[in-house]
């Protein structure tokens, strides 16, 4: 049975998270932390799967493309949590021979993995062609996708940008993770990403803004991206969050970016989350 309630989802999974990378002593946390809510809406409430039966073509059911691969953590404990595989697997991440690796890679056959992604800029190339091959088979699907916002400072993404413009692929819900920070530091000092509203409008885009830590503004966005099917027009949703929501010295700062909590802070982090589906 699938969970009603979105925070107490997302709760856990930040517990997962955090877990995660401690057991490894290694890995995103910041980003994947700040994710957790959009991912647990997108996976146990909107989107069309199929779990059980997981099939790489993914006729006839929505695709998520995760773009910043390195937040790898939040997208192995929704899958798990949503059935694709089991929770206790969580326990594997990044070990030796395990299916859950570092960055999302298909070579061991994980199930919810279409594509291997990390290498940052490649992810929305990819999921374009997917949504294309949704219109031209008529399939009535969606695909969805997550960037962060250092990563539009890579030019892939921009020449995508133009392609599905110009194609007109208007199946596709692309989310950006304006946290404003990267692994070097604020996104202002890196790189300045500028107007975002007006760069995704110049190049053709639906452009929609929410708050990335309030489920009634994600509804609110996917509701207004799904509608805007038919327009011709691709959408992209401008997320604002905080890196590390939810544990309070992780939050807003790109410090967390990349490295793991020691046990100490292990323990901090989790007196602030709450155990609402069982730990694995």
């Amino acid at each position: 049975m699938i969970p009603s309630d979105m925070t107490a989802i997302a709760s856990q999974v930040r517990r997962d998270i955090v877990r995660m990378v401690h057991g490894a002593s290694s890995g995103h946390p910041g980003g994947s932390l700040g994710c957790a809510d959009l991912l647990s809406l997108l996976y146990f409430e909107v989107m069309q799967l199929n779990a059980e039966n997981f099939l790489m073509d993914g006729k006839d059911e929505d695709l998520f493309f995760l773009s910043n691969g390195h937040i790898s953590p939040v997208w192995y404990s929704v899958l798990a949590r949503r059935g694709f595989f089991p929770v206790a697997e969580l326990a594997t991440f990044r070990k030796l021979n395990s299916r859950l690796q570092g960055h999302p890679a298909t070579e061991e056959g994980l199930p919810g993995i279409r594509i291997a992604s990390g290498s940052l800029g490649q992810g929305l190339s990819v999921a374009l062609g997917a949504a294309e091959t949704k219109l031209l088979n008529d399939d009535s699907c969606t695909v969805y996708t997550l960037h962060g916002d250092g990563e539009l400072q890579e030019g892939q993404i921009w020449e995508a940008a133009m392609y599905a413009a110009h194609r007109k692929i208007d199946n596709i819900i692309s989310f950006i993770d304006c946290n404003g920070q990267q692994i070097d530091g604020s996104t202002e000092d890196v790189m300045s990403l500028g107007d975002l509203f007006s760069k995704w409008s110049a190049f053709g885009w639906n452009v929609l803004q929410c708050d990335g830590h309030d489920m009634d503004s994600l509804r609110e966005a996917v509701a207004s991206g799904l509608s805007n099917r038919g327009s011709g027009k691709p959408t992209v949703v401008l997320m604002k969050t905080s890196m590390g929501k939810g544990v309070d010295f992780m939050e807003g700062t790109h410090k967390w970016h990349g490295i793991a909590p020691n046990d100490d802070q292990l323990e901090a982090a989790l007196s602030q989350l709450d155990q609402t589906l069982g730990d694995y």
